[in-house]
């Protein structure tokens, strides 16, 4: 997914109206910003940190000085480890760090959703829709309890996910492999508002029964 598109899903989660626009700039298509106000902002974690900050939202860039310095690592970390990779091994790699890393975490920082959710969860998305295919124990329960905190109900978001559905699924022995990532993947794309037009990916429990809407 080009950085302007990801640009534009984390303007409508964050509920900012419409009319910024971007260029591309280099082999690499960094985003660029021309804002109202200055000088052009360049890059993918500069424009979302600047979006977070306009629609007055700065506790996704973290509440505490450790908490800022986590989400700011992880931006950086999907800026220089996951964009641009396309190996599978790289990808593997990548997934086997992380995997290791959410063992004992809910979200990035710990028990805080942030920016750095949004983004990584959009930098992999293509990753996980196409590669991995794990079992998320209980996913459906931890995004009603997640809904739930986030003040929405689950069954009016149920209706907007279970469109446009990706089904992955791998060996026993790669579901074991990913299982935290899969685990917090999960949890991201049924946060409100986040996955939007994106694929749904269904983990399942057991390859005898898979969703066919």
């Amino acid at each position: 997914m080009a950085a302007a598109a990801e640009l534009k899903l984390l303007e409508k989660s964050l509920g900012l109206s419409k009319g910024n626009k971007y260029s591309a700039q280099g082999e690499r298509q960094i985003p660029v910003l021309q804002t109202n106000n200055g000088p052009s902002l360049t890059g993918l974690t500069t424009i979302a940190t600047h979006l977070v900050k306009e629609a007055n939202k700065e506790y996704l860039l973290g509440s505490t000085a450790e908490e800022k310095a986590t989400v700011q690592q992880w931006l950086e970390y999907r800026v220089t480890r996951v964009d641009g990779h396309s190996n599978k091994e790289d990808i593997h790699t990548l997934l086997k760090d992380l995997n290791l890393y959410l063992e004992d975490k809910v979200y990035l920082t710990g028990y805080n959703f942030t920016l750095a959710d949004i983004l990584l969860y959009y930098g992999l998305h293509r990753f996980i829709s196409s590669t991995l295919g794990e079992m998320c124990h209980d996913c459906r329960q931890a995004s009603e309890r997640l809904s739930e905190l986030a003040g929405s109900g689950f069954l009016q978001h149920r209706a907007v996910t279970e469109e446009n559905t990706s089904h992955v699924d791998l060996t026993v022995q790669e579901k074991e492999k990913y299982l935290n990532v899969s685990r917090w993947f999960c949890h991201i794309q049924h946060y409100p508002g986040i996955r939007q037009h994106l694929s749904s990916v269904v983990f399942i429990k057991n390859r005898l029964y898979t969703n066919s809407h």
